[in-house]
């Protein structure tokens, strides 16, 4: 197992793509990492948040194949931030320092919620000009972990992990879902209690999107149809806060669908940005942009053959 890991793709990506470690806050510890790729002269990038147990690369087949197609792409890793915001407030330190006025997000599960969160938290001088919301809740209540959130700081790494992979599938997965959990698994190795701790509370401590706020941002909820760490209530959830929000639906992809079914993820991310070409918010060199629609209705025509 572990393929991924040592896919030619994932060797390819951390060869050629820096990671960046940026400070933006007065405490030194708070470090962002970040891959940015992709032409430098886009101002409204799409950046990609991760859940809990991710790192920046579990985004890595996004970036290969969306900066192929002229997309400028940022994907990133948290620092250690204990309330949203403190995380909030730190997400718009980073945008002006990488003088980013607008952007436009792709958060998955814990991603999903921050995103949102930080779209609410700007809203009177809006940063986020859209949103792309992957197996994304909009009220933590819905873990009915409140009650535990303010303890995450007490508890030794082991314990941690063991709270993350108890959302992880654990029945009977095709390979390519079995390789993303797999490489999920060997991500949340890599984080430290801290940083773990922090995410979990984020993901936890009471809180819920305020829809009235974020109403006139372009949204795109992306979610499968089989089994993964959100329940039917917090899909139908979602819904009802969007109601005018594109649907892009997986038949599968369990909580990973951007590694085990990168191909149609990608798809969709390129069929929500398409709105924007030819605006100044646009995520793509204009050069690129008929050869790159080409494509877009290439995978479309595909992707409605393969519809029962």
């Amino acid at each position: 197992m572990g393929e991924i890991k040592v896919s030619p793709d994932y060797n390819w990506f951390r060869s050629t793509v820096p990671l960046k470690k940026i400070i933006v806050d007065d405490d030194d510890s708070k470090i962002w990492s970040l891959y940015d790729a992709g032409p430098r002269s886009i101002r409204c990038p799409l950046i990609f948040l991760p859940p809990v147990s991710g790192t920046a690369d579990v985004f890595f087949q996004q970036i290969l194949a969306l900066t192929g197609w002229g997309y400028r792409v940022i994907a990133l890793q948290y620092p250690v931030y204990w309330d949203h915001l403190e995380f909030c407030d730190g997400f718009r330190k980073l945008l002006d320092h990488l003088q980013l006025d607008k952007v436009h997000l792709f958060g998955a599960s814990l991603g999903g919620f921050l995103a949102q969160k930080f779209a609410e938290y700007t809203h009177k001088s809006p940063r986020v000009h859209s949103l792309i919301l992957c197996n994304a809740f909009s009220d933590t209540s819905i873990f009915n972990q409140t009650w535990t959130a303010n303890s995450f700081w007490l508890m030794p790494a082991f314990m941690l992990k063991k709270i993350v992979l108890g959302n992880f599938s654990s029945g009977p997965v095709d390979p390519m879902m079995a390789d993303a959990i797999d490489f999920m698994v060997d991500r949340l190795e890599s984080l430290g209690q801290s940083e773990l701790a922090s995410r979990l509370t984020l993901n936890c401590q009471n809180s819920y999107v305020e829809p009235h706020k974020i109403r006139d941002i372009p949204v795109t909820i992306m979610d499968v149809f089989d089994q993964s760490a959100l329940s039917t209530e917090a899909k139908e959830e979602m819904y009802k806060l969007y109601p005018n929000a594109r649907r892009a639906h997986l038949k599968t992809g369990g909580n990973f669908p951007y590694l085990c079914r990168s191909a149609e993820v990608n798809l969709y991310v390129q069929i929500h940005l398409l709105q924007f070409h030819g605006t100044k918010y646009a995520a793509i060199d204009p050069s690129v942009v008929s050869a790159e629609e080409l494509e877009v209705q290439k995978g479309r025509l595909a992707l409605s053959q393969e519809e029962p």
